[in-house]
């Protein structure tokens, strides 16, 4: 698996590596930009709050520079544990990045969050690049940009991670901030999460999308088993965990039509990303208490 992602290099330039932090509300276009950016699908993308639930680092390699991007979830509301889990996700990237991306769904512009985070990365002296995104929608593309009154950013840009307009000018901004250093991973990486991590979320972004309204978002996976050991075929065994009885009916569907459902549209993603054939196990259950326990949380990849 390689980037697709490159670009030209001044041969006397110093080669610059940085961590960059993907900030902003619920579907403001994160997960989209990062996956955009390696040229694959790593991070899970639905219409639903609560698609990215941590946080999740994808490598952009290109000439001359490295860019390790923090796909975040966006800011939560909450006391639960998986709440928690996702503000300090949150916190950790602020505090980590070397260059931040506050990103700001253009149809709904500027909000009095945005601004928090820009007091908060103003005091670790971040640059802050607030980017419009999803330009392409006709009512992204008429909304006026940059806001007026705001301060503290170094520069203000518009995207369309969909389409790739304004990404070259995005990374241009984001590689000229980054500090010189030599790249920490290998060319041809593109995260630092195990494989298995990434297929567990393919799963659950199929059920998310599977399952429509049917189910609150309190759903996950737990992936039991990842082998590899056939080069040709990856056997995979999953359980999609639900809260309670009446929920494990809704997501097997009748006859099992549901989670088959849910079982195919993953694979295909799982088998897009390995290159070669997957087999996938799945099966639904009940664990009241999966989103209650740190424990348990960190176990699923979510702490």
């Amino acid at each position: 698996m390689t980037t697709r992602v490159t670009s030209e290099a001044d041969e006397n330039a110093p080669h610059r590596c940085g961590v960059v932090a993907l900030l902003g509300c619920p579907n403001a276009g994160k997960s989209t930009l990062l996956n955009h950016l390696l040229g694959e699908k790593i991070a899970a993308v639905t219409p639903k709050p609560q698609t990215t639930r941590s946080q999740l680092m994808g490598i952009v390699t290109r000439a001359g520079s490295q860019i390790l991007v923090l796909d975040t979830p966006g800011l939560h509301e909450g006391s639960k544990p998986l709440d928690v889990a996702m503000r300090d996700a949150v916190t950790r990237a602020t505090e980590d990045c070397d260059v931040a991306l506050l990103l700001v769904d253009a149809a709904q512009g500027f909000e009095p969050v945005h601004a928090t985070w820009l007091a908060r990365l103003a005091k670790r002296g971040v640059p802050v690049l607030l980017v419009a995104t999803q330009i392409d929608r006709p009512e992204c593309a008429r909304a006026p940009w940059p806001p007026s009154g705001v301060e503290g950013v170094a520069a203000t840009l518009r995207i369309s991670a969909r389409t790739g307009a304004g990404v070259e000018a995005l990374l241009a901004a984001i590689v000229s901030r980054l500090p010189e250093g030599p790249p920490h991973f290998p060319a041809d990486q593109l995260t630092d999460r195990p494989l298995r991590f990434v297929a567990a979320e393919f799963v659950r972004e199929a059920a998310f999308l599977e399952l429509s309204q049917e189910l609150p978002y309190r759903l996950a996976v737990d992936l039991i088993e990842f082998d590899e050991r056939d080069p040709k075929l990856t056997r995979i065994r999953a359980n999609l965990l639900v809260e309670r009885d009446s929920q494990k009916r809704i997501a097997i569907g009748s006859g099992g039509e549901r989670v088959r459902a849910i079982g195919t549209r993953a694979r295909r993603d799982i088998e897009q990303l390995l290159g070669h054939q997957v087999y996938l196990e799945l099966r639904v259950k009940v664990d009241p208490a999966w989103a209650k326990q740190a424990k348990r949380l960190k176990s699923l990849g979510y702490r």
